[in-house]
């Protein structure tokens, strides 16, 4: 077995043990110290009936209850209002767009000021709470105040989804909070789908209005409470917030991803860059070291590139099992998930970069400020 490849291989497998060395998830508190907090959630909503519906069903199923269900409409063409109001959502619609704003901070900004809650939970409309999970959200949450930030668990029916599974892994190793020094380290923002906060803080760092330009405007949320010296911390969802990203199929996943993968990228800290790109690396020069051993016919390099291919997709195994259910299947074909990946990527880039723009949900969004 050649020395050098091993060491490399072996540097690739420390890379990615690092990006994902621990991921903690939200604990409720015993039953004699749940919490009592007025929790006002609040629900941008835009097309998504079905996905509303869920969603409301599971806030409906929770042992504790909030003090207030709020679904911003933002003009739907389908039931989602409709559908609101028949699980006893309060239905805001959206006023028209001002300049300036984008889809999703404008929505929640205007939940926000007609909220009556102590807490304002964000909630993706494409989320849904597992059993306690509110319970698990507010107690986490007033154990240390700021914002408190958590990836779903990933659950997906269809074979397409499953290409998401690179994009998982990254999205979470980017916050840089989940490395071996992840608890001494500042998050480098927050994750979209789910955020928590104390209604105080949310006005003082000057809420959704602060980054209401923003194609992720978590990411500048989480910067307006570090201002303040406001913790934000990241969790992941598994046991008690879930979704299904994009049931659509698979054109929506890669309008998606390429809205804003781009441009989280550019938040990214140096030392997590460059661990996640030699990680993706490693995986790539692994595919490419079986491909050429196989053409060549080399059935010592075969069976080196074979185990290394091996290891390394087991590793994609130990990542995702925590993420979502993308099962061992996945990880043992990772190959095509990170070649969409780098295709989505690379997507992305040309759409950020160059064009200024991307499209999501029948919107053109501008990327770019107009000094650059």
């Amino acid at each position: 077995m050649n020395v050098t490849s091993l060491g490399f291989f072996v540097l690739f497998l420390l890379l990615g043990l690092m990006l994902l060395w621990r991921i903690p998830y939200p604990q409720r508190k015993s039953s004699a110290q749940r919490p009592s907090a007025k929790v006002s959630i609040i629900i941008p909503a835009r097309n998504e009936e079905g996905n509303v519906a869920r969603l409301l069903r599971s806030i409906g199923e929770q042992e504790m209850k909030p003090h207030e269900v709020i679904l911003v409409d933002d003009h739907s063409e389908d039931g989602t209002a409709e559908t609101a109001r028949k699980a006893g959502c309060r239905v805001i619609p959206s006023s028209g767009l001002p300049e300036g704003w984008t889809g999703k901070p404008w929505g929640c900004w205007q939940g926000a000021k007609q909220a009556r809650g102590d807490l304002f939970l964000f909630l993706d409309a494409d989320t849904f709470l597992e059993k306690d999970g509110l319970e698990k959200l507010v107690s986490t949450y007033e154990k240390g105040r700021g914002l408190l930030t958590v990836q779903p668990y990933h659950r997906m029916e269809e074979p397409y989804e499953r290409l998401s599974a690179i994009f998982n892994i990254l999205i979470l190793a980017g916050m840089n909070t989940f490395t071996p020094w992840g608890r001494s380290r500042r998050s480098m923002g927050a994750f979209g789908p789910c955020n928590l906060c104390s209604r105080e803080d949310y006005f003082a760092v000057g809420g959704h209005e602060k980054v209401k330009g923003e194609v992720l405007e978590s990411l500048g949320l989480a910067k307006e409470f570090q201002k303040r010296s406001l913790p934000v911390r990241c969790y992941g969802g598994k046991g008690t917030i879930s979704f299904r990203m994009y049931p659509g199929g698979i054109r929506s996943m890669i309008e998606g991803f390429s809205k804003g993968f781009g441009t989280g990228a550019r938040a990214v800290s140096p030392g997590i860059l460059f661990m996640a790109v030699g990680w993706v690396t490693g995986g790539v020069a692994i595919v490419r070291h079986i491909l050429h051993s196989w053409v060549v016919g080399d059935p010592g390099w075969l069976f080196q590139a074979g185990v290394y291919y091996f290891f390394y997709a087991l590793q994609v195994h130990w990542m995702l099992r925590r993420l979502g259910n993308f099962g061992f299947p996945t990880a043992l074909l990772f190959p095509l998930p990170l070649l969409f990946f780098v295709g989505v990527f690379t997507l992305s880039f040309i759409r950020i970069f160059l064009g200024g723009k991307v499209r999501w949900k029948g919107r053109e969004v501008k990327t770019l400020s107009k000094d650059g």
